[in-house]
C-alpha cells in the first residue's frame, strides 16, 4: 500500500508539473510591444549602449530618426499567430512585415542578438517585406503632386501599447505633422486579432486635410488586383506573387470602405488609396500571407478565397 501511495504522489506531482509548464508555454495569439533602450546616451542620431526594455508608452527622442539603434527593430510590433507587423517608428512611417513559421508569439525574439539580424532566415522566420522607399502595407502618408510626403517633420510622436483579452492595439499621437505647409495632428490605431490576418487601421486627423492616403508597396510589376463588395460599400486592392525579401509567395491587401476614398492612384512606390478630406475617425485592413508560414494560405486562389469571404463578411456587417 505505502508503495502504490507514493507512486500515485509522484504521479499528481509529475501531472501537476506537466499542466504548469504547458501552462507556461500557451502564448497569446495576438500582442504588441515597443521596447526601447535605456541607460544608454545618444550620440548625436545613434543611441550608444544601454539595454532594451518593453514599455507600455513612450514618447519618441527628438533625436530619433531611421537605424538610430534606441527601439528595437525601429518601432512598435505587433501581431497575430499568422504574421506580424512592425511600424518604422520615424520619418518613413512604413509597416513592414514580419514572416512566421509557427503560430505562437515571436516577437520578443526579434533584434535581440544584432540589430539587423532579422534581415536573415532565423528560426522563428523573417523580415519578408522590401519597404525600400515606398509605405509598406497599410501605413499613412500624404499624396501631393503625385509624391507621397511621410513623417519628415513632426513636432512630437508618442506610443502606446494595448494588449486585452480579444486584441492587441498600438495607439500613435503625431503631434505637427507637417506636409506642403499644413500642419496637423493625426491619431493612429493599429489593431491586431488573435486569428485573423488582417489588422484594422483607424485614423482621426484632427481636420480635413486632401490626400490622406494608405497603401500597398509596388515590387515585382505584379498585377493589382481589385474587388469590390455586392453592396458597393466596400472594396479591396490586393498584389500576390514572388515579392518576399526572398521570392516566396507573399499576398497584400487593403479593404476600404468606399464612401471614404476620393480615388486610387498609382503612385511611384505605391498602389495609392487616397481618403477624402475629413476630420472624423476613418477606418480600413490590411494584411499580409506568406506562403511559409504554418497552415497559411498557399496559393493566389486561396489567398483570393480569403479575401472574398472577408469582402462578403464586410458587405453583410460593415465590420470584420
Amino acid at each position: 500500500m505505502k508503495t502504490i501511495r507514493i507512486i500515485s504522489a509522484v504521479l499528481i506531482i509529475t501531472q501537476i508539473g506537466i499542466a504548469q509548464e504547458n501552462k507556461k508555454t500557451i502564448a497569446p495569439k495576438a500582442y504588441a510591444e515597443v521596447s526601447v533602450k535605456l541607460d544608454g546616451k545618444w550620440e548625436g542620431h545613434k543611441y550608444i549602449g544601454g539595454n532594451f526594455k518593453n514599455v507600455t508608452s513612450m514618447k519618441l527622442a527628438k533625436e530619433h530618426t531611421d537605424h538610430s539603434f534606441d527601439i528595437r527593430y525601429e518601432g512598435p510590433g505587433f501581431e497575430n499567430k499568422h504574421i506580424a507587423y512592425r511600424l518604422y517608428l520615424d520619418w518613413r512611417n512604413a509597416i513592414d512585415l514580419f514572416g512566421k513559421y509557427s503560430d505562437t508569439i515571436v516577437l520578443p525574439k526579434i533584434g535581440l542578438d544584432g540589430f539587423d539580424s532579422y534581415h536573415e532566415k532565423c528560426v522563428w522566420g523573417s523580415d519578408i517585406l522590401k519597404v525600400g522607399k515606398g509605405m509598406g502595407i497599410g501605413s499613412i502618408g500624404r499624396l501631393v503632386n503625385n509624391q507621397v510626403l511621410h513623417f519628415n517633420t513632426v513636432d512630437s510622436t508618442f506610443v502606446k501599447i494595448e494588449n486585452l483579452s480579444k486584441q492587441s492595439n498600438v495607439l500613435v499621437d503625431y503631434f505637427g505633422w507637417n506636409t506642403a505647409n499644413e500642419k496637423i495632428d493625426l491619431k493612429s490605431k493599429l489593431s491586431v486579432f488573435p486569428d485573423e490576418y488582417y489588422v484594422k487601421h483607424t485614423i482621426t486627423p484632427s481636420k480635413s486635410t486632401p490626400g490622406i492616403c494608405t497603401g500597398i508597396v509596388k515590387l515585382k510589376n505584379l498585377e493589382l488586383i481589385k474587388a469590390e463588395s455586392a453592396n458597393k460599400k466596400w472594396a479591396y486592392v490586393a498584389t500576390y506573387g514572388p515579392q518576399s525579401m526572398f521570392s516566396d509567395n507573399l499576398g497584400m491587401a487593403v479593404f476600404y470602405q468606399t464612401s471614404t476614398v476620393d480615388s486610387l492612384v498609382e503612385g511611384v512606390d505605391d498602389h495609392l488609396i487616397v481618403f477624402k478630406p475629413s476630420n472624423t475617425a476613418v477606418s480600413f485592413y490590411f494584411l499580409g500571407a506568406w506562403e511559409k508560414e504554418k497552415a497559411g494560405l498557399k496559393s493566389q486562389e486561396e489567398f483570393i478565397a480569403y479575401l472574398n469571404k472577408k469582402l462578403a463578411l464586410l458587405n453583410a456587417k460593415n465590420n470584420l
